[in-house]
């Protein structure tokens, strides 16, 4: 009966049981016989390692790892997501590569194909440039740059080139990509006279002079090319340049079109953008500077007086018309530029999934768990 009334867990030896009850027959006075019959019941199950009390053990903890088990995407029947193939995205890739190349080629930088030698020594044939065509939307154009433009309306038949918007751009530059559209006669020359200045050729020393002062040209002209042979004098209309080449014995240029519209100039509207670098072939490798002659602060004074232009004969005359290069250059920096976005928003939307899919699991467990 001594054992039944101490709640004895199922398993413990009652004879540890006796042995603790002999041993102190009497309870302590302070404390009720409820509280030491408790604890005496607990007593015994502990220390005799009873397994009864490590299958209670066992229940208390297995209750988590059951409910941590039933929350686990496996478990619950969920597939994990599988990340996507490369070659999936590789189509995405080729795409956003073709619309930078495009990007690039129609507004920032293009490669152009030297045909002729007008330009000598400073281009040469089968060179090839790259022409920028943002920097005039940050600064003017420069005596002494070299200038790739538009030659419709001024030097060849056709209607001036007008700045066009966004999307018109964005069009004639995915056609002109893939072969299509209509070019124009692209042409490159040098930069002599700015809106408003008076060029005119020659002085006593047979130097072409702008606003009055000489330019020297030994830095950049073709050797044993006299200034020019061609006489002229002319004042630069508002929006317009006087352009020559650097060959100036063999070179179609301003000079030789001052019966066409303009007097001989080319609108401003027509310049595509500023040649600064021949990138082939390797051995010819440069950037393309600006003359020193050019900088001369007295070039900026009021201009002279103008005079009446000189017919003249403009036959074996060369225009330096330019071929755009193949897409190659545009293509690769797309590709170039693809690659790294394309890598970057993929490891973004891996990780956007996984803390979606930790919140998801959050809200499954509850605040309680």
């Amino acid at each position: 009966m001594s054992g039944a009334g101490r709640g004895v867990t199922p398993g413990a030896e009652p004879e540890a049981g006796s042995g603790e009850s002999a041993a102190s027959p009497e309870p302590d006075q302070g404390r009720p016989a409820g509280a030491d019959n408790e604890a005496e019941a607990s007593g015994p199950a502990e220390a005799s390692g009873a397994p009864g009390a490590g299958a209670d053990a066992g229940a208390t903890d297995s209750p988590p790892d059951g409910n941590a088990a039933s929350q686990s995407p496996k478990t619950a029947g969920q597939r994990p997501r599988r990340k996507r193939s490369f070659w999936r995205e590789f189509p995405v890739m080729v795409v956003i590569a073709l619309l930078l190349a495009v990007v690039i080629k129609t507004y920032a930088i293009q490669a152009f194909f030297i045909p002729s030698g007008s330009m000598e020594n400073t281009l040469e044939v089968n060179d090839r440039v790259l022409v920028n065509k943002l920097v005039y939307d940050v600064r003017g154009i420069h005596r002494g740059d070299i200038v790739v433009f538009n030659g419709d309306g001024s030097w060849d038949p056709g209607t001036v080139p007008t700045d066009t918007n966004f999307l018109v751009k964005f069009g004639d530059g995915f056609a002109s990509m893939f072969g299509f559209g209509h070019p124009g006669a692209i042409l490159v020359k040098r930069v002599i006279g700015l809106p408003g200045d008076q060029v005119a050729c020659c002085d006593a020393q047979g130097r072409v002079t702008v606003n009055g002062v000489p330019l020297t040209g030994q830095s950049y002209l073709y050797p044993g090319d006299a200034p020019s042979e061609i006489r002229f004098n002319i004042s630069v209309p508002p929006g317009r340049l006087w352009v020559m080449g650097d060959h100036r014995l063999i070179s179609d240029d301003s000079r030789s079109h001052q019966g066409d519209p303009g007097g001989g100039t080319v609108p401003e509207s027509a310049v595509i953008g500023r040649a600064f670098v021949i990138i082939w072939p390797p051995s010819r490798w440069r950037f393309l500077p600006i003359p020193g002659t050019f900088e001369q602060p007295k070039l900026n004074a009021a201009a002279a007086a103008a005079g009446p232009p000189a017919a003249l004969d403009t036959t074996d005359l060369l225009s330096a018309r330019l071929e755009p290069s193949s897409p190659a250059l545009p293509l690769a920096l797309g590709f170039a530029t693809a690659v790294p976005v394309t890598w970057l928003q993929r490891r973004a939307r891996l990780r956007l999934g996984r803390r979606r899919a930790a919140r998801r699991a959050a809200r499954e467990r509850g605040p309680g768990s």
